[in-house]
């Protein structure tokens, strides 16, 4: 929130009565579609690199892409303790800002920006931030990579 605020962005913070289960079950609460919500995944590449991709959340990581996009050959999810320590939130309520120690690269998938507002983590479990895509975009780092990097989550 420190990190909208110092931007000027506004946001609201939307309190779940307790945090979501699913994705579906997030977005439904939030009076939101599940595409409306950025998920903010952790990767960890070549040289203990670290990766954070925004996605939205009917999508699932596209590894090829994502290798390719970043010319490394290894990658891998990022472990609940290694999201923990790099981001200081726990999988699941990663903001895409404001981490103790920022990531080597962001990726974001460009249909983000399909809807007028979304949500995304706070960095607190049942906590949401809610705020028009281009103040999302706006609050992204400006050397943040775009493109498709995933692929619809029922698609095998």
């Amino acid at each position: 929130m420190r990190h909208l605020e110092r931007l000027g962005i506004p946001f609201r913070v939307f309190r779940h009565a307790r945090p979501p289960k699913t994705l579906e079950e997030a977005a439904r609460e939030r009076g939101h579609r599940v595409e409306q919500i950025v998920r903010s995944l952790l990767f960890r590449g070549e040289g203990n690199t670290y990766i954070l991709l925004l996605l939205p959340g009917a999508y699932r990581a596209h590894w090829p892409t994502l290798r390719k996009a970043l010319g490394m050959r290894r990658m891998t999810l990022a472990t609940p303790e290694e999201v923990l320590q790099v981001t200081g939130a726990p999988v699941g309520a990663v903001a895409p800002w404001g981490w103790p120690h920022p990531p080597d690269y962001v990726l974001a998938d460009e249909r983000i920006g399909a809807f007028s507002e979304v949500s995304v983590g706070s960095g607190v479990p049942g906590v949401a931030l809610l705020l028009r895509r281009e103040d999302f975009m706006r609050s992204l780092p400006p050397e943040v990579k775009w493109g498709i990097f995933g692929i619809p989550i029922s698609q095998d």
